[in-house]
């Protein structure tokens, strides 16, 4: 296991027990308590924990983790969703994407796959986007015109919410949106952990020609905080192998095209 991929299973350990004590962590992963000891100052340091004798206690943003520690978990997955969306992507000019790293592995593969590439050298492409991370890596690509929605920047994701998003949002159309997701849920639809980006992502999906949900397996059977769509409002749900069986099938009995990659 290496930092990152610790500093990443330390605060999902804390989001679920809400403690941490140095000495058991250190015996569970084989590492030195003085190595976790240094793991945890680093996250105190940036506000995620709150360090106490012998351990650490979880701060609220400890439930939300934050992007950067988010990319390592099922990168796999997440790169065959992307070639897969970006498949899906092909004849399209105005592209909707919220923040994540699944849509970011999404927006990855909309520039830079062979396919993908042939799009933009024949017509070029929009993004639009309330993530400023996939904003930074698309704005040097050739022929993509990205579009940022503007408003109230969340450090967790690096998304825009709020009302300035809201209403840049409302005002446009798209003819497809990929939507990163907490949670799918055959009765609830999807949802998100963040009321504010629920409501923004909701927004994206009224404004699209069609709405596709972007979720690795962890994701299904799980319900979030907040609503963003019921399954009628979705068209397709592209996901990876590990999805069950039983799972898929009743996700398409709602309608919707399940993909499993």
């Amino acid at each position: 296991m290496n930092r990152e991929e610790r500093l990443t299973w330390l605060l999902e350990v804390l989001a679920r027990t809400g403690r941490i004590d140095v000495e058991t962590i250190a015996s569970e992963v084989d590492v030195s308590a003085a190595t976790i000891r240094r793991d945890l100052d680093h996250l105190a340091g940036q506000q995620i924990l709150t360090r106490t004798h012998g351990g650490a206690v979880a701060n609220s943003v400890a439930y939300d983790l934050p992007l950067r520690y988010k990319t390592a978990r099922h990168e796999t997955e997440k790169q065959r969703i992307g070639a897969a969306a970006a498949r899906l992507a092909a004849g399209t000019t105005i592209i909707g994407l919220n923040g994540g790293t699944t849509t970011t592995e999404v927006a990855r593969a909309i520039a830079s796959t062979a396919g993908a590439e042939r799009i933009l050298k024949a017509s070029g492409i929009t993004i639009v986007t309330n993530a400023l991370n996939i904003a930074n890596e698309l704005t040097v690509r050739p022929n993509v015109k990205v579009m940022v929605t503007g408003g109230s920047a969340r450090e967790q994701s690096y998304e825009l919410v709020g009302p300035l998003a809201a209403t840049v949002m409302s005002k446009l159309t798209l003819d497809i949106a990929f939507i990163g997701v907490d949670g799918v849920d055959v009765e609830a639809g999807a949802t998100a952990g963040n009321e504010d980006e629920a409501s923004i992502n909701q927004l994206m999906a009224k404004r699209a020609r069609r709405v596709v949900i972007v979720a690795d397996s962890t994701k299904l059977n799980r319900r979030a905080f907040a609503h963003i769509c019921d399954l009628s409002e979705i068209d397709v749900l592209i996901t990876d192998r590990g999805a069950g069986e039983d799972v898929a099938e009743a996700i398409t009995a709602r309608g919707v095209e399940v993909l499993r990659v």
